[in-house]
């Protein structure tokens, strides 16, 4: 017994393997991993804003994963699983929301004594995050620029803007179930920006008003909205750190900073569910 009465623990006993074939840094490749961390202005808070950002990277990498794989089922009609995999999506939108809250204990005076070195980086240049938007809805060609440096994710952005959206493949559902989603709903041009229609948002209603008999549509819907949901406090949270630490300064991507991530919350992935909750 211990000191404070408590029964010393031993661990000696416990079948450890001391030698692997497959260790876990080598499973998880973590000398790469962690390499990838390179300051270059030497200042203390520049590895916290590397990390926050690589972080975010690498759930958005398993945001499209899972988004990707909710696409495939939908356009199946197989719900059950699409909807353990929209849930994930909305779980890691939470993690990197959180994500805001570590990085705001970075002060202006922090972030100005190494964001010269950072040129024209921005978050505005993530590819996976505009592969995101893309798929989720949010259409606009012309933010593909920003990559047309970088040939492989130009022509992959490309072909994403050109491919039907998550929202595109539920109303083709809704359709196959059938709902009178119009033809310019189901046949358009994928690259282009969505617009909304009374007719998507009378097939909603009749999902909303009648939930007992289209629970597993009422489901994903509800779904659908937590994504968006998330995304829109992602945007807002991300608007108010960028306020707190550089003000109203333009973004090192050259964008107008706080006033662009502004306009970016008017920006919506699934109109009609939204506008169908004033009339139910």
């Amino acid at each position: 017994m211990t000191g404070q009465g408590r029964q010393q623990v031993n661990l000696d006993d416990e079948k450890v393997h001391w030698d692997q074939d497959m260790s876990y840094g080598q499973y998880l490749s973590l000398e790469p991993l962690l390499a990838c961390q390179k300051t270059v202005s030497g200042e203390h808070d520049e590895m916290l804003f590397i990390v926050i950002h690589q972080v975010s990277e690498l759930w958005m990498k398993l945001c499209l994963h899972e988004a990707y794989g909710a696409v495939d089922h939908i356009r199946q009609d197989h719900l059950r699983p699409a909807f353990k995999m929209l849930t994930r999506v909305a779980r890691i939108q939470e993690q990197m929301i959180q994500a805001w809250e570590v990085l705001v204990t970075m002060t202006p005076a922090d972030y100005a004594s190494f964001r010269d070195q950072l040129g024209q980086s921005s978050g505005f240049q993530s590819y996976q995050y505009r592969e995101l938007e893309f798929l989720l809805g949010n259409k606009n060609a012309r933010m593909i620029e920003a990559h047309r440096g970088h040939p492989q994710h130009y022509e992959y952005l490309q072909s994403v803007l050109k491919a039907p959206s998550l929202y595109d493949v539920t109303l083709q559902l809704l359709s196959k179930r059938g709902f009178a989603i119009p033809d310019s709903h189901l046949k358009r041009d994928w690259a282009e920006p969505y617009v909304a229609s009374p007719e998507v948002e009378a097939a909603w209603s009749e999902i909303y008003h009648h939930t007992d008999r289209h629970w597993d549509l009422y489901e994903l819907a509800e779904k659908l909205v937590d994504i968006e949901f998330n995304f829109q406090r992602w945007r807002f949270n991300h608007m108010k750190t960028v306020e707190r630490i550089i003000g109203y300064r333009r973004g090192t991507g050259g964008t107008a900073g706080v006033n662009y991530l502004v306009k970016a919350l008017d920006l919506q992935f699934f109109p009609e569910l939204w506008s169908v909750r004033t009339s139910i």
